[in-house]
């Protein structure tokens, strides 16, 4: 069947919007593209979006929004800074719904860093020791025992990067997916900047933060407390 004699209806249309909040007319073409399947009309605009978040991530990110989330009754909470390219996307109810979101998985996670790129070399060189030593200890010859330790060092990251954790209300897509989906809607580039979360009777935080493009300033990047 040829994609042009597929009929879709407004109530597939109206049920992918509300499923991803992508436009109307995107939520039409990625149906009529996936023959009215909507599972791959959701990948279909997800890969549409990191597309786009790709072309705009080396846009400059001046404005955006601070927010706060407090969880578990009052027993943890996290202050975190998201910014985007305009003052007008970030009082758009789209923004900030992913800034709510992102704090939310933020209180629920703890992640330690912001991307693979803030881990910091001695926790990378911890950590990829102790992968290496488990690996030699179960006998295994060097060269798969560094492919082991190149696969948990994946994981490593997705447990303790922010843009790499699976988003709390939806495991299929992480948070740099998220993202970029939002990016793909408002047009915008949108950049985590940095979060902080504390948590009653626990003496050490997390704060972390990414360091800026040359041009965009603020501080640099900030160590994790341990």
């Amino acid at each position: 069947m040829s994609t042009s004699t597929v009929n879709i209806s407004a109530t597939q249309v109206k049920e992918l919007r509300e499923k991803t909040g992508a436009p109307m007319m995107d939520c039409k073409h990625a149906l009529t593209e996936a023959k009215g399947d909507l599972e791959q009309a959701v990948v279909l605009l997800r890969k549409k979006g990191i597309s786009v978040a790709g072309k705009k991530a080396s846009r400059v990110t001046k404005e955006g929004a601070v927010a706060s989330y407090i969880h578990a009754g009052g027993k943890i909470g996290v202050l975190l800074e998201v910014n985007c390219e305009s003052d007008f996307v970030a009082r758009t109810d789209d923004f900030k719904e992913l800034v709510h979101d992102i704090a939310m998985h933020i209180a629920a996670s703890d992640p330690k860093f912001v991307r693979k790129e803030d881990v910091t070399p001695a926790d990378f060189a911890r950590e990829k020791e102790i992968y290496l030593a488990q690996a030699v200890a179960s006998g295994k010859p060097p060269n798969i025992a560094e492919k082991m330790v190149a696969g948990k060092m994946e994981k490593f990251y997705e447990e303790v990067c922010l843009l790499e954790q699976p988003f709390i209300k939806d495991q299929t897509m992480s948070i740099a997916q998220l993202i970029a989906a939002k990016i793909g809607k408002l047009g915008e580039n949108i950049s985590v900047r940095r979060f902080a979360r504390f948590k009653v009777g626990d003496v050490s935080a997390t704060v972390a933060s990414t360091k800026p493009k040359p041009d965009e300033g603020g501080a640099a990047a900030a160590p994790v407390a341990k």
